[in-house]
């Protein structure tokens, strides 16, 4: 059984589609815009970057994109890393589990790949606090492009803002991925 954290309730649905930062369509562009680390929240981002030769420092996959299995040759492309870690984290869930392995992804030295056994989505709203200044997380908007959030207070007031209306414990979410 997972030790859920938090659980997205329907009612923020709606407010988390709202970009947290620029969308881009151009990985270069997104890149020359980038700051370090750089951290990838899904497998399609994740893909792309590592397609434009840049190996997120952490990323967060689940072989999954838009409710869909990825194709083989991005699940196969998506490697490199220096260690993988294996989570695991429901739908519309943040569980113990991936926050503390996102906060030990950000200390590693080298590259983290995170396979997600249910669904990262969620996890960009943590990564946003966890990461330090200048970092960048990046993050697919359905349809439109990638998302360069970046970690700057107004980003991470807006996440504490969204994390403490989720159902559950925000305050122990926000400890597990603090300095």
């Amino acid at each position: 059984m997972s030790d859920v954290v938090l659980e997205l309730p329907s009612d923020l649905r709606t407010e988390l589609k709202e970009p947290l930062g620029r969308i881009y369509t151009d990985t270069a562009a997104l890149l020359a815009d980038a700051g370090n680390p750089i951290i990838a929240v899904g497998d399609m981002v994740t893909y792309h970057l590592i397609e434009a030769g840049r190996t997120p420092d952490l990323a967060l996959v689940d072989e999954r994109t838009k409710r869909s299995a990825v194709d083989a040759d991005v699940a196969a492309a998506i490697d490199g890393f220096d260690r993988t870690l294996s989570v695991d984290n429901p739908a519309a869930t943040l569980t113990a589990e991936l926050l503390a392995a996102l906060r030990d992804g950000i200390d590693s030295d080298g590259t983290t790949l995170l396979d997600v056994d249910g669904e990262e989505d969620l996890a960009t709203l943590p990564a946003v606090l966890a990461a330090p200044a200048g970092a960048s997380v990046v993050y697919g908007q359905p349809d439109e492009g990638m998302v360069l959030a970046d970690c700057d207070d107004t980003a991470r007031d807006r996440v504490r803002s969204l994390l403490k209306r989720m159902d559950g414990d925000a305050e122990r979410a926000i400890a597990l991925v603090s300095n």
